[in-house]
Protein backbone atom coordinates (compact mmCIF):
# COMPACT_ATOMS: atom_id res chain seq x y z
CA UNK A 1 0.00 0.00 0.00
CA UNK A 2 2.71 2.43 1.09
CA UNK A 3 4.43 1.28 -2.42
CA UNK A 4 1.63 2.21 -4.16
CA UNK A 5 0.97 5.18 -2.95
CA UNK A 6 4.30 6.26 -3.58
CA UNK A 7 4.26 5.65 -7.26
CA UNK A 8 0.82 7.72 -7.02
CA UNK A 9 2.64 10.31 -5.90
CA UNK A 10 5.38 10.32 -7.89
CA UNK A 11 3.84 10.34 -11.04
CA UNK A 12 1.18 12.72 -10.32
CA UNK A 13 4.55 14.98 -9.63
CA UNK A 14 6.10 13.96 -12.96
CA UNK A 15 3.36 15.41 -14.45
CA UNK A 16 2.52 18.32 -12.97
CA UNK A 17 6.18 19.01 -14.20
CA UNK A 18 6.51 18.08 -17.18
CA UNK A 19 3.83 19.77 -18.96
CA UNK A 20 2.81 17.15 -21.17
CA UNK A 21 -0.11 18.17 -23.64
CA UNK A 22 -2.91 15.97 -23.90
CA UNK A 23 -6.09 16.37 -25.24
CA UNK A 24 -9.04 17.95 -23.61
CA UNK A 25 -12.45 16.32 -22.52
CA UNK A 26 -15.12 18.01 -21.08
CA UNK A 27 -18.05 16.24 -19.34
CA UNK A 28 -20.90 17.70 -17.55
CA UNK A 29 -22.60 14.75 -15.47
CA UNK A 30 -26.62 15.25 -13.98
CA UNK A 31 -27.45 13.87 -10.51
CA UNK A 32 -30.31 11.50 -9.98
CA UNK A 33 -33.66 11.73 -11.84
CA UNK A 34 -35.08 11.10 -8.30
CA UNK A 35 -34.26 12.19 -4.73
CA UNK A 36 -35.92 12.74 -1.56
CA UNK A 37 -36.39 15.55 0.40
CA UNK A 38 -33.60 15.72 2.17
CA UNK A 39 -31.24 14.61 -0.15
CA UNK A 40 -29.16 16.62 -2.99
CA UNK A 41 -29.28 17.17 -6.67
CA UNK A 42 -25.64 17.87 -8.52
CA UNK A 43 -24.35 18.59 -11.05
CA UNK A 44 -20.74 17.32 -11.94
CA UNK A 45 -18.24 18.92 -14.83
CA UNK A 46 -15.21 16.86 -15.10
CA UNK A 47 -11.94 17.95 -17.34
CA UNK A 48 -9.48 15.57 -18.47
CA UNK A 49 -5.71 16.37 -18.52
CA UNK A 50 -6.01 19.79 -17.58
CA UNK A 51 -6.92 22.44 -14.53
CA UNK A 52 -10.42 23.51 -13.92
CA UNK A 53 -9.19 27.40 -14.23
CA UNK A 54 -12.08 29.46 -14.64
CA UNK A 55 -15.66 28.47 -14.63
CA UNK A 56 -19.52 30.20 -15.04
CA UNK A 57 -21.99 30.59 -12.12
CA UNK A 58 -24.12 26.93 -11.99
CA UNK A 59 -27.83 27.28 -13.19
CA UNK A 60 -30.49 27.78 -10.69
CA UNK A 61 -33.27 25.18 -10.50
CA UNK A 62 -36.85 26.16 -9.41
CA UNK A 63 -37.07 25.78 -6.16
CA UNK A 64 -33.43 24.44 -5.61
CA UNK A 65 -31.05 26.24 -2.93
CA UNK A 66 -27.44 25.91 -4.29
CA UNK A 67 -25.77 24.50 -1.53
CA UNK A 68 -21.79 24.82 -2.09
CA UNK A 69 -19.37 23.58 -4.23
CA UNK A 70 -16.76 20.94 -3.79
CA UNK A 71 -13.56 19.82 -6.09
CA UNK A 72 -11.69 16.82 -6.56
CA UNK A 73 -8.65 15.23 -9.03
CA UNK A 74 -7.53 12.40 -9.88
CA UNK A 75 -4.61 9.82 -11.68
CA UNK A 76 -4.27 6.86 -13.41
CA UNK A 77 -1.39 5.33 -15.04
CA UNK A 78 -2.25 3.15 -17.87
CA UNK A 79 0.48 1.11 -20.15
CA UNK A 80 2.68 3.92 -19.56
CA UNK A 81 0.17 6.30 -20.55
CA UNK A 82 -0.43 8.75 -17.45
CA UNK A 83 -4.25 10.67 -17.72
CA UNK A 84 -5.67 12.74 -14.76
CA UNK A 85 -9.66 14.13 -14.56
CA UNK A 86 -10.24 17.32 -12.07
CA UNK A 87 -14.25 17.33 -11.13
CA UNK A 88 -16.07 20.59 -9.57
CA UNK A 89 -19.17 19.75 -7.91
CA UNK A 90 -22.34 22.00 -7.75
CA UNK A 91 -24.49 20.85 -5.00
CA UNK A 92 -28.72 21.63 -5.18
CA UNK A 93 -30.99 21.05 -1.69
CA UNK A 94 -35.09 20.59 -2.87
CA UNK A 95 -37.36 22.95 -1.13
CA UNK A 96 -40.31 21.21 -1.21
CA UNK A 97 -41.97 18.00 -2.91
CA UNK A 98 -42.83 17.96 -6.48
CA UNK A 99 -41.51 17.42 -10.36
CA UNK A 100 -39.04 20.30 -11.53
CA UNK A 101 -37.04 20.87 -14.32
CA UNK A 102 -33.56 21.74 -15.12
CA UNK A 103 -33.55 23.46 -18.10
CA UNK A 104 -30.81 23.09 -20.80
CA UNK A 105 -27.70 25.44 -20.40
CA UNK A 106 -24.37 26.13 -21.10
CA UNK A 107 -20.83 26.40 -18.83
CA UNK A 108 -17.82 28.46 -19.52
CA UNK A 109 -14.91 26.29 -18.87
CA UNK A 110 -11.77 27.62 -19.16
CA UNK A 111 -12.74 29.95 -21.57
CA UNK A 112 -14.72 27.23 -23.61
CA UNK A 113 -18.82 26.94 -23.66
CA UNK A 114 -20.23 23.34 -23.28
CA UNK A 115 -23.82 22.10 -23.23
CA UNK A 116 -26.01 19.77 -21.63
CA UNK A 117 -29.72 18.97 -22.11
CA UNK A 118 -31.15 19.89 -18.58
CA UNK A 119 -33.19 17.08 -16.75
CA UNK A 120 -36.72 16.64 -15.12
CA UNK A 121 -36.05 15.74 -11.24
CA UNK A 122 -38.52 14.36 -9.11
CA UNK A 123 -38.11 15.38 -5.50
CA UNK A 124 -39.67 12.66 -3.17
CA UNK A 125 -40.44 11.95 1.19
CA UNK A 126 -37.27 12.35 2.88
CA UNK A 127 -35.32 9.14 2.63
CA UNK A 128 -33.32 7.35 5.74
CA UNK A 129 -29.60 8.46 5.58
CA UNK A 130 -28.55 4.72 5.67
CA UNK A 131 -30.56 4.10 2.10
CA UNK A 132 -28.46 5.32 -1.22
CA UNK A 133 -31.18 6.92 -2.66
CA UNK A 134 -30.17 9.70 -5.24
CA UNK A 135 -28.36 11.80 -2.33
CA UNK A 136 -24.85 12.83 -3.32
CA UNK A 137 -21.94 11.40 -1.64
CA UNK A 138 -18.64 12.46 -0.16
CA UNK A 139 -16.38 11.66 -3.56
CA UNK A 140 -13.78 10.37 -1.39
CA UNK A 141 -15.64 8.01 1.23
CA UNK A 142 -14.57 4.97 -0.65
CA UNK A 143 -10.93 6.07 -1.40
CA UNK A 144 -9.94 6.60 2.64
CA UNK A 145 -12.63 3.06 3.34
CA UNK A 146 -14.77 4.90 5.30
CA UNK A 147 -18.91 6.40 5.08
CA UNK A 148 -20.02 9.48 3.67
CA UNK A 149 -19.66 12.43 5.69
CA UNK A 150 -22.73 13.84 7.38
CA UNK A 151 -23.67 17.49 5.44
CA UNK A 152 -22.32 20.40 7.13
CA UNK A 153 -24.29 22.02 9.40
CA UNK A 154 -23.78 26.19 7.36
CA UNK A 155 -24.07 28.92 9.86
CA UNK A 156 -24.50 32.97 9.06
CA UNK A 157 -21.60 35.51 9.63
CA UNK A 158 -21.80 38.88 11.23
CA UNK A 159 -21.34 41.33 8.67
CA UNK A 160 -19.99 45.26 8.66
CA UNK A 161 -21.13 46.23 5.43
CA UNK A 162 -23.47 48.79 3.94
CA UNK A 163 -24.89 50.25 0.59
CA UNK A 164 -24.78 53.53 -0.23
CA UNK A 165 -26.38 56.15 -2.79
CA UNK A 166 -23.98 59.52 -1.80
CA UNK A 167 -24.47 62.99 -2.96
CA UNK A 168 -21.33 65.84 -2.81
CA UNK A 169 -23.59 68.56 -2.28
CA UNK A 170 -27.17 69.07 -0.78
CA UNK A 171 -27.67 72.68 -2.29
CA UNK A 172 -26.98 73.53 -6.03
CA UNK A 173 -27.83 76.13 -8.62
CA UNK A 174 -30.23 75.21 -11.63
CA UNK A 175 -27.87 74.84 -14.11
CA UNK A 176 -25.32 73.60 -10.89
CA UNK A 177 -24.18 69.87 -11.32
CA UNK A 178 -23.88 67.36 -8.44
CA UNK A 179 -22.06 64.32 -8.25
CA UNK A 180 -24.08 61.36 -7.54
CA UNK A 181 -22.45 57.46 -6.77
CA UNK A 182 -23.22 54.18 -5.07
CA UNK A 183 -21.07 51.62 -3.70
CA UNK A 184 -21.31 48.81 -1.38
CA UNK A 185 -18.48 48.78 1.15
CA UNK A 186 -16.99 46.28 3.86
CA UNK A 187 -15.19 46.98 6.91
CA UNK A 188 -11.67 45.74 7.07
CA UNK A 189 -12.65 43.72 10.07
CA UNK A 190 -15.85 42.09 7.90
CA UNK A 191 -15.66 38.57 8.41
CA UNK A 192 -18.62 37.52 5.99
CA UNK A 193 -18.09 36.48 2.73
CA UNK A 194 -19.65 38.35 -0.40
CA UNK A 195 -20.09 38.18 -3.89
CA UNK A 196 -21.80 40.65 -6.50
CA UNK A 197 -24.79 39.00 -8.28
CA UNK A 198 -26.49 40.34 -11.30
CA UNK A 199 -24.91 44.15 -10.88
CA UNK A 200 -25.85 45.15 -13.75
CA UNK A 201 -29.24 43.67 -14.13
CA UNK A 202 -30.01 45.82 -10.76
CA UNK A 203 -27.85 48.96 -11.57
CA UNK A 204 -30.72 49.57 -14.40
CA UNK A 205 -33.51 48.36 -12.06
CA UNK A 206 -31.83 51.60 -9.35
CA UNK A 207 -31.30 54.33 -11.96
CA UNK A 208 -34.79 54.05 -12.99
CA UNK A 209 -35.76 55.17 -9.48
CA UNK A 210 -33.68 57.60 -8.65
CA UNK A 211 -32.55 59.43 -11.65
CA UNK A 212 -34.86 62.74 -11.75
CA UNK A 213 -36.24 63.82 -14.94
CA UNK A 214 -35.65 67.22 -15.53
CA UNK A 215 -31.52 66.70 -15.74
CA UNK A 216 -28.93 66.17 -18.10
CA UNK A 217 -26.85 63.08 -16.72
CA UNK A 218 -23.03 62.65 -17.36
CA UNK A 219 -21.97 58.96 -16.56
CA UNK A 220 -18.79 58.48 -15.77
CA UNK A 221 -19.69 54.68 -17.42
CA UNK A 222 -17.91 52.69 -14.79
CA UNK A 223 -17.16 49.51 -16.57
CA UNK A 224 -14.94 47.05 -14.13
CA UNK A 225 -15.93 47.18 -10.81
CA UNK A 226 -12.96 48.19 -8.83
CA UNK A 227 -11.82 47.83 -4.98
CA UNK A 228 -10.60 51.14 -3.34
CA UNK A 229 -9.36 51.43 0.39
CA UNK A 230 -11.04 54.47 2.01
CA UNK A 231 -11.68 55.76 5.46
CA UNK A 232 -14.84 57.32 6.91
CA UNK A 233 -14.93 58.57 10.78
CA UNK A 234 -11.22 56.97 11.48
CA UNK A 235 -12.87 53.79 10.43
CA UNK A 236 -11.04 51.76 7.37
CA UNK A 237 -13.61 50.22 4.53
CA UNK A 238 -13.28 48.43 1.07
CA UNK A 239 -15.11 50.42 -1.57
CA UNK A 240 -16.95 49.09 -4.50
CA UNK A 241 -18.44 52.00 -6.88
CA UNK A 242 -20.64 50.36 -9.05
CA UNK A 243 -22.11 53.68 -10.41
CA UNK A 244 -21.31 57.16 -10.91
CA UNK A 245 -22.55 60.78 -12.56
CA UNK A 246 -23.30 64.17 -12.77
CA UNK A 247 -26.61 65.54 -12.99
CA UNK A 248 -27.08 69.11 -14.06
CA UNK A 249 -30.99 70.41 -13.07
CA UNK A 250 -32.78 72.15 -15.77
CA UNK A 251 -35.26 73.78 -13.24
CA UNK A 252 -35.67 75.10 -9.55
CA UNK A 253 -36.90 72.93 -6.96
CA UNK A 254 -36.60 70.05 -4.58
CA UNK A 255 -34.22 66.79 -6.21
CA UNK A 256 -35.86 63.34 -4.01
CA UNK A 257 -33.68 60.34 -4.23
CA UNK A 258 -35.54 57.53 -2.51
CA UNK A 259 -34.43 54.62 -0.67
CA UNK A 260 -33.31 51.97 -2.67
CA UNK A 261 -32.07 47.93 -2.49
CA UNK A 262 -29.05 46.47 -3.52
CA UNK A 263 -28.72 42.42 -3.45
CA UNK A 264 -25.04 40.61 -2.80
CA UNK A 265 -24.52 37.02 -2.27
CA UNK A 266 -23.91 36.72 0.98
CA UNK A 267 -22.27 33.21 1.95
CA UNK A 268 -22.85 30.93 5.13
CA UNK A 269 -19.99 28.83 6.30
CA UNK A 270 -19.76 25.27 7.72
CA UNK A 271 -20.07 25.01 11.53
CA UNK A 272 -17.71 22.20 11.38
CA UNK A 273 -15.64 22.58 7.84
CA UNK A 274 -14.30 19.16 6.25
CA UNK A 275 -11.29 18.69 4.09
CA UNK A 276 -13.01 17.70 1.13
CA UNK A 277 -16.97 18.89 1.99
CA UNK A 278 -18.69 22.08 0.47
CA UNK A 279 -17.43 24.29 3.87
CA UNK A 280 -19.64 27.54 2.52
CA UNK A 281 -23.00 28.20 1.00
CA UNK A 282 -24.42 30.30 -1.28
CA UNK A 283 -27.68 33.10 0.14
CA UNK A 284 -28.61 36.37 -0.57
CA UNK A 285 -29.03 39.55 1.71
CA UNK A 286 -30.75 42.87 0.39
CA UNK A 287 -28.79 46.30 1.50
CA UNK A 288 -30.76 49.59 1.53
CA UNK A 289 -29.62 53.08 0.94
CA UNK A 290 -30.07 56.12 2.57
CA UNK A 291 -33.08 58.50 1.11
CA UNK A 292 -30.74 61.99 -0.09
CA UNK A 293 -32.61 65.68 -1.29
CA UNK A 294 -30.91 68.26 -3.35
CA UNK A 295 -32.26 71.78 -3.16
CA UNK A 296 -32.29 73.36 -6.45
CA UNK A 297 -32.12 77.17 -6.48
CA UNK A 298 -33.41 79.57 -9.23
CA UNK A 299 -30.30 82.05 -10.53
CA UNK A 300 -30.60 85.82 -9.83
CA UNK A 301 -32.20 87.96 -11.67
CA UNK A 302 -30.60 88.33 -15.41
CA UNK A 303 -31.90 89.45 -19.01
CA UNK A 304 -29.89 85.99 -20.01
CA UNK A 305 -31.08 84.49 -16.98
CA UNK A 306 -32.37 81.35 -18.65
CA UNK A 307 -29.85 81.41 -21.58
CA UNK A 308 -26.30 81.49 -19.96
CA UNK A 309 -24.48 78.23 -18.75
CA UNK A 310 -23.70 77.94 -15.11
CA UNK A 311 -19.80 76.81 -14.07
CA UNK A 312 -16.45 78.04 -13.55
CA UNK A 313 -14.77 78.95 -16.67
CA UNK A 314 -12.17 80.17 -18.38
CA UNK A 315 -11.64 81.84 -22.19
CA UNK A 316 -8.59 80.30 -24.32
CA UNK A 317 -7.42 81.64 -27.43
CA UNK A 318 -5.09 81.05 -30.08
CA UNK A 319 -3.54 83.69 -30.54
CA UNK A 320 -2.36 86.90 -28.82
CA UNK A 321 -1.76 89.25 -31.96
CA UNK A 322 -1.18 89.02 -35.28
CA UNK A 323 -0.71 91.29 -38.01
CA UNK A 324 -2.79 90.80 -41.21
CA UNK A 325 -3.92 92.54 -44.50
CA UNK A 326 -6.63 93.92 -45.62
CA UNK A 327 -9.58 91.53 -46.72
CA UNK A 328 -6.90 88.50 -45.85
CA UNK A 329 -8.57 86.29 -43.66
CA UNK A 330 -7.51 84.41 -40.79
CA UNK A 331 -8.73 81.31 -38.13
CA UNK A 332 -9.74 82.49 -34.92
CA UNK A 333 -10.41 79.83 -32.25
CA UNK A 334 -11.92 80.86 -28.96
CA UNK A 335 -12.50 77.81 -26.31
CA UNK A 336 -14.47 78.29 -23.29
CA UNK A 337 -12.80 75.78 -20.72
CA UNK A 338 -13.69 74.54 -17.07
CA UNK A 339 -16.35 72.33 -14.84
CA UNK A 340 -19.54 72.55 -15.84
CA UNK A 341 -21.94 71.28 -18.66
CA UNK A 342 -19.95 71.59 -21.35
CA UNK A 343 -22.37 70.24 -23.54
CA UNK A 344 -24.73 73.36 -22.81
CA UNK A 345 -22.13 75.75 -24.19
CA UNK A 346 -23.40 78.52 -26.57
CA UNK A 347 -21.02 80.11 -28.82
CA UNK A 348 -19.78 84.02 -27.86
CA UNK A 349 -22.22 86.32 -28.74
CA UNK A 350 -21.17 88.63 -31.92
CA UNK A 351 -21.14 92.13 -30.82
CA UNK A 352 -22.17 94.65 -34.15
CA UNK A 353 -19.26 96.14 -35.04
CA UNK A 354 -17.69 97.42 -39.07
CA UNK A 355 -15.51 96.54 -41.06
CA UNK A 356 -15.36 93.23 -39.30
CA UNK A 357 -16.55 89.82 -41.19
CA UNK A 358 -17.13 86.22 -40.57
CA UNK A 359 -19.85 83.56 -40.30
CA UNK A 360 -21.11 81.35 -37.78
CA UNK A 361 -18.04 79.04 -36.02
CA UNK A 362 -16.98 75.35 -36.45
CA UNK A 363 -17.00 73.61 -33.58
CA UNK A 364 -15.28 71.00 -31.04
CA UNK A 365 -15.61 69.60 -27.49
CA UNK A 366 -14.15 67.49 -25.38
CA UNK A 367 -15.22 66.35 -22.06
CA UNK A 368 -13.69 64.80 -18.83
CA UNK A 369 -15.25 62.28 -16.09
CA UNK A 370 -12.91 61.51 -12.94
CA UNK A 371 -12.29 62.51 -9.71
CA UNK A 372 -16.37 63.61 -8.83
CA UNK A 373 -16.82 66.22 -11.75
CA UNK A 374 -17.42 66.67 -14.96
CA UNK A 375 -14.75 69.09 -17.14
CA UNK A 376 -14.22 70.06 -20.79
CA UNK A 377 -13.29 72.86 -23.31
CA UNK A 378 -15.73 73.61 -26.23
CA UNK A 379 -13.73 75.36 -29.15
CA UNK A 380 -15.59 77.83 -31.48
CA UNK A 381 -13.07 78.53 -34.62
CA UNK A 382 -14.33 81.35 -36.81
CA UNK A 383 -12.72 82.56 -40.04
CA UNK A 384 -12.44 86.39 -40.15
CA UNK A 385 -11.78 89.05 -42.68
CA UNK A 386 -11.20 93.21 -41.90
CA UNK A 387 -11.74 95.23 -44.78
CA UNK A 388 -10.23 98.49 -43.05
CA UNK A 389 -6.25 98.94 -41.86
CA UNK A 390 -5.68 99.78 -38.17
CA UNK A 391 -5.35 97.78 -34.88
CA UNK A 392 -8.68 95.71 -34.11
CA UNK A 393 -9.10 94.56 -30.55
CA UNK A 394 -11.60 91.60 -30.72
CA UNK A 395 -12.30 92.09 -27.16
CA UNK A 396 -15.38 94.91 -28.61
CA UNK A 397 -16.51 92.04 -31.13
CA UNK A 398 -16.92 89.18 -28.90
CA UNK A 399 -18.18 88.05 -25.14
CA UNK A 400 -19.54 85.26 -23.26
CA UNK A 401 -21.84 85.86 -20.55
CA UNK A 402 -22.11 82.71 -17.63
CA UNK A 403 -22.91 82.12 -14.29
CA UNK A 404 -20.69 81.15 -11.78
CA UNK A 405 -22.48 78.95 -9.04
CA UNK A 406 -18.96 79.66 -6.69
CA UNK A 407 -19.35 83.30 -6.18
CA UNK A 408 -22.94 83.46 -6.97
CA UNK A 409 -22.35 85.98 -9.56
CA UNK A 410 -22.46 86.31 -13.51
CA UNK A 411 -19.55 86.96 -15.57
CA UNK A 412 -18.64 88.10 -19.00
CA UNK A 413 -15.75 86.50 -20.38
CA UNK A 414 -14.18 89.05 -23.69
CA UNK A 415 -11.00 87.98 -25.96
CA UNK A 416 -7.60 89.38 -25.50
CA UNK A 417 -6.57 89.24 -29.00
CA UNK A 418 -5.34 91.88 -31.11
CA UNK A 419 -5.35 91.89 -34.97
CA UNK A 420 -2.85 94.70 -36.56
CA UNK A 421 -4.53 95.24 -39.73
CA UNK A 422 -2.28 96.87 -43.07
CA UNK A 423 -3.07 97.90 -46.55
CA UNK A 424 -5.26 99.91 -48.61
CA UNK A 425 -9.42 99.84 -47.67
CA UNK A 426 -11.65 97.34 -48.94
CA UNK A 427 -14.90 98.91 -47.63
CA UNK A 428 -14.92 101.49 -50.66
CA UNK A 429 -14.24 98.36 -53.36
CA UNK A 430 -17.00 96.83 -51.38
CA UNK A 431 -19.27 99.37 -52.03
CA UNK A 432 -18.96 99.82 -55.50
CA UNK A 433 -18.74 96.29 -56.53
CA UNK A 434 -22.19 96.36 -55.25
CA UNK A 435 -23.84 99.38 -56.56
CA UNK A 436 -22.58 98.37 -59.91
CA UNK A 437 -23.53 94.90 -59.42
CA UNK A 438 -27.19 94.44 -59.99
CA UNK A 439 -28.58 96.49 -62.76
CA UNK A 440 -25.31 96.79 -65.01
CA UNK A 441 -24.23 93.10 -64.62
CA UNK A 442 -27.81 92.34 -65.39
CA UNK A 443 -27.86 93.60 -68.90
CA UNK A 444 -26.46 91.61 -70.52
CA UNK A 445 -27.87 88.43 -69.74
CA UNK A 446 -31.08 89.71 -69.62
CA UNK A 447 -33.71 88.93 -72.19
CA UNK A 448 -36.38 91.17 -73.94
CA UNK A 449 -39.09 89.65 -72.60
CA UNK A 450 -38.34 91.71 -69.43
CA UNK A 451 -38.90 94.97 -71.60
CA UNK A 452 -41.46 93.91 -73.85
CA UNK A 453 -43.66 93.18 -70.41
CA UNK A 454 -42.90 96.45 -68.98
CA UNK A 455 -43.97 98.02 -72.29
CA UNK A 456 -47.46 96.27 -72.47
CA UNK A 457 -48.12 97.18 -69.34
CA UNK A 458 -47.40 101.21 -70.16
CA UNK A 459 -49.42 100.86 -73.39
CA UNK A 460 -52.08 99.27 -71.64
CA UNK A 461 -52.62 102.44 -69.40
CA UNK A 462 -51.97 104.58 -71.59
CA UNK A 463 -55.11 103.03 -73.97
CA UNK A 464 -57.17 103.00 -70.77
CA UNK A 465 -56.78 106.79 -70.17
CA UNK A 466 -57.44 107.93 -73.86
CA UNK A 467 -61.05 105.82 -73.86
CA UNK A 468 -62.27 107.86 -70.85
CA UNK A 469 -60.80 111.18 -72.31
CA UNK A 470 -63.01 110.04 -75.02
CA UNK A 471 -65.74 109.03 -73.34
CA UNK A 472 -65.99 112.28 -71.56
CA UNK A 473 -65.12 114.22 -74.33
CA UNK A 474 -68.56 113.12 -76.14
CA UNK A 475 -70.42 113.40 -73.49
CA UNK A 476 -69.73 117.16 -73.39
CA UNK A 477 -70.38 117.32 -77.02
CA UNK A 478 -74.10 116.16 -76.19
CA UNK A 479 -75.09 118.03 -73.17
CA UNK A 480 -74.02 121.27 -75.60
CA UNK A 481 -76.40 120.56 -78.35
CA UNK A 482 -79.14 120.12 -76.14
Amino acid sequence: MIKTLAQFIFVYSLMAFSGMAIAQDVQIELGSAEIGLNETFTIKVTISNEKIKSYDQFPDIPSFQKQGISQSSSMNLINGQMSSSNSIIQYYRPSRKGVFTLPSFELSINGQAYSSPGKQITVGDAVSRSGSGGAASDPFADFFGRSAVEEPEYVEMEDDAFFSVSVDKEEVFQGEGFNVSMAFYMSESNQAQFSFHEAGRQLDNVLKKIKPSNVWEENFNISNIEREQVTINGKRWTKFKVYEATFFPFSEGEIEIPRVPWEMIKYKVAKNPTFFGANRQEDFKTFYSNPKSIKVKPLPPHPLKNEVSVGEFQLRENIKSIEVETGQGFDYSLGISGVGNINAISPPKRLPVANLNTYDPNVRQQINRGYGRVSGIKEFNYYITINEAGDVDLGRNFEWIYFDPVRAVYDTLVPQAKISVVGDSKVNQAISSQRLGGIYDRISTEDNRFLNEKYKYYFTVSINVLLLLAVALLALLIIRKR
